[in-house]
């Protein structure tokens, strides 16, 4: 299943002006990177977010979230947002924000 480019294309939109974004295919959609860190993505239908791992818990409780998992293995820093948790522009910016905010804090490659 091809990803949401109606999603990516928010995304896009909400991060126009952040220095140093790069897109980049990877779990089968599209993720958006800083610094060579990634921040958000989109896989199928879902908002892909990486966080602070402490955080995770904290977030998975907010309307939409739920473990990244696509292995069998949840991994801590990482939650997918499906459409009803980002389903306004204040909704996803929120999510953006979360994912640079955290990703800028990772030292570049």
């Amino acid at each position: 299943m091809a990803y949401s480019e109606a999603l990516a294309d928010r995304i896009r939109v909400a991060l126009a002006g952040t220095k140093k974004i790069v897109e980049k295919k990877m779990f089968g959609g599209i993720a958006f990177m800083i610094n060579d860190k990634m921040c958000v993505g989109v896989h199928k239908d879902d908002l892909i977010l990486r966080c602070e791992p402490d955080m995770t818990d904290e977030l998975i409780v907010k309307k939409g979230a739920r473990p990244f998992d696509l292995s069998g293995k949840p991994m801590k820093g990482w939650l997918l947002v499906e459409s009803g948790g980002c389903k306004t522009d204040k909704q996803l910016i929120a999510w953006i924000k979360e994912g640079v905010e955290f990703a800028s804090t990772l030292p570049p490659k």
